[in-house]
């Protein structure tokens, strides 16, 4: 009996050991991540701009031009977007004002968003949060006119009630054209104003799958 027991112990330990180390690879598998990256280049993407100083605006349009959007893939539970990676470009000789040419014109100014060397106005994120379900702040790096500036996108991720990961986002945000240096009063019309013109807002929807 004594025997049977001796042998029946290492038998089960052995066990437990094959048991636990094949649970442990199966976890640290399960952690794994690769990436998918999706290019928005194979349709036109287009970005609503304003710019405002409170109770009037100027809304335009612009071309959005290498647009990368970089999604890990996972395949535990976790939140699928929480490590995103964005970056684009918006080419400002694109910028068109729906109400009319001489609007257009304006928007336009040189100077205002185009600079001397026609550089576009860039995007490269550089860390991310995530503030709720489908919900991020994207913080990354933005050149206007060649002057680079931090900045924050809040991401939204839109989805059907039966799909498990978002099929689009809507990138917003608000940005402080002081930052760059433009007076868009003083570019435009030639004088600031004691109520600057100054906010720039930027939205636009990208499907990503």
């Amino acid at each position: 009996m004594k025997k049977n027991k001796n042998i029946i112990l290492p038998l089960v330990v052995l066990v437990i050991a094959i048991v636990a180390s094949a649970y442990t690879k199966e976890t640290s598998s399960f952690k794994k991540k690769g990436t998918t990256t999706v290019l928005e280049n194979k349709q036109q993407q287009t970005v609503n701009l304003f710019v405002t100083h409170g109770h009037c605006s100027t809304p335009f349009a612009g071309i959005v031009e290498d647009l990368e959007v970089k999604i890990p893939v996972r395949i535990d539970l976790g939140n699928p977007l929480e490590n995103m990676e964005i970056s684009f470009a918006i080419n400002p000789n694109s910028f068109n004002v729906c109400a009319g040419k001489d609007l257009t014109k304006r928007i336009k100014t040189p100077g205002l968003f185009i600079g001397k060397n026609d550089e576009k106005i860039t995007f490269k994120s550089t860390n991310i949060y995530t503030m709720g379900i489908d919900w991020y702040q994207v913080n990354g790096k933005m050149s206007i006119k060649g002057v680079e500036k931090e900045v924050k996108l809040f991401v939204t991720g839109i989805r059907k009630s039966y799909e498990t990961s978002a099929s689009s986002l809507v990138i917003e945000s608000k940005m402080n054209l002081f930052d760059w240096g433009i007076d868009y009063d003083k570019i435009v019309n030639g004088k600031s104003t004691k109520v600057a013109t100054k906010w720039l807002h930027m939205n636009m929807r990208v499907k990503i799958s």
